[in-house]
């Protein structure tokens, strides 16, 4: 029983960390946004609407400053206030917005954001034990080699569900007749505005795929896309 308690320890604390994340995350976005009114980008999202079937695609603007977009585990999408400035002043495109509107429905599509939430708590209950367990044989290190290996697993699990998302907005775009021109050219321009964070990391390390292998998966669907019609 001594040598399960550890593991047991480590479950409870992680699902204690899944529904405190939940619950800070849902708080957060609460307070700190309001609905997108904007009629440019609502004809975009009303396009991408009639793509899915459904009457609208309801999305928020989230009052931070980073370029980013985020789908929360309520299924809401958000944008940030930075990344809709960059609207805008004209550096980004209302058919890039509908690009990262479509990539964040994905997201909520495909199961993502719940399930980051509950791979979060898994990561640290996998931390939590792995760094008792360690830390019996390797005294000092094994906690450094817990959050090394975690770190590894939640780079991996985001890399994968970045490449669905990505498939899932070129298909919708597709659909909606915007096409997926505007997806990659956003990439482009979003490495442009991150280089030099991160940069020289491995590949492996990042939790993003890099910008020319995101490109060039899309690519890859629409030759295959392509390739059944003909």
């Amino acid at each position: 029983m001594i040598k399960v308690l550890p593991i047991l320890l480590a479950i409870l604390y992680g699902l204690g960390m899944y529904r405190l994340s939940v619950w800070r995350t849902k708080r957060e976005l609460d307070a700190h946004s309001t609905e997108l009114a904007d009629p440019m980008l609502k004809h975009m999202t009303d396009r991408l609407a009639r793509a899915l079937d459904i009457r609208r695609v309801p999305v928020y603007i989230y009052e931070i400053d980073p370029v980013n977009g985020l789908a929360a585990p309520d299924g809401r999408i958000f944008i940030t206030r930075g990344f809709y400035r960059k609207f805008q002043r004209g550096e980004v495109s209302a058919d890039e917005m509908a690009s990262v509107i479509a990539h964040e429905l994905g997201h909520v599509a495909l199961g993502h954001a719940r399930r980051r939430m509950i791979d979060f708590s898994g990561q640290n209950a996998l931390r939590t034990a792995l760094a008792m367990i360690l830390s019996r044989f390797l005294p000092g290190v094994g906690i450094w080699i817990a959050n090394a290996l975690s770190s590894l697993l939640a780079a991996r699990l985001s890399r994968g569900d970045e490449y669905e998302a990505d498939a899932y907005a070129a298909a919708l775009l597709t659909k909606a007749g915007i096409g997926t021109k505007p997806q990659k050219s956003l990439f482009t321009k979003l490495e442009a505005l991150t280089s030099g964070a991160g940069g020289a990391m491995p590949a492996w390390l990042l939790s993003h795929p890099k910008t020319d292998e995101r490109i060039a998966a899309i690519e890859k669907l629409e030759s295959d896309w392509q390739a059944k019609l003909t």
